[in-house]
């Protein structure tokens, strides 16, 4: 779909910018406000949202080596890989993130009548893509 919006500016000579976001470290830097903000925006049962909060506040977790064991330490920030909730955690907040957004452009004009949005995710790729008129 962006290809063709590309292919699309490219031929009709118009003018069109895009943008891929790649977020590093994307499961380990989610705060956990925003995970609780997700949760209340997507109207979580709140039991299930205080759960939520219990386990990640109480996540601890540690490193060894052959030589060597690190202290246990809490999660303050993003959440573990491997646990099955990271996942939809995940998405719910970046699709805050996304929705925020969304409001403040307006869709991308491929000409001809044809048009797109601003905003696409998938996980932690962002693509943002703009036209501007001459």
């Amino acid at each position: 779909m962006i290809w063709e919006a590309i292919q699309r500016a490219k031929s009709e000579k118009l003018n069109l910018d895009v943008v891929w976001l790649d977020q590093a470290n994307a499961y380990g830097s989610v705060p956990h406000e925003m995970i609780q903000l997700a949760l209340r925006m997507y109207h979580v049962p709140e039991v299930i949202q205080v759960m939520l909060h219990d386990y990640l506040i109480g996540f601890r977790m540690r490193f060894s080596t052959n030589d060597y064991t690190t202290n246990w330490i809490n999660l303050e920030v993003g959440f573990a890989l491997g646990c099955t909730i990271s996942p939809i955690l995940f998405v719910m907040a970046m699709e805050v993130i996304l929705k925020a957004a969304d409001g403040r452009a307006g869709p991308a004009n491929l000409g001809g009548g044809c048009s797109m949005p601003p905003l696409k995710g998938f996980m932690d790729d962002t693509t943002i893509i703009c036209s501007k008129e001459e």
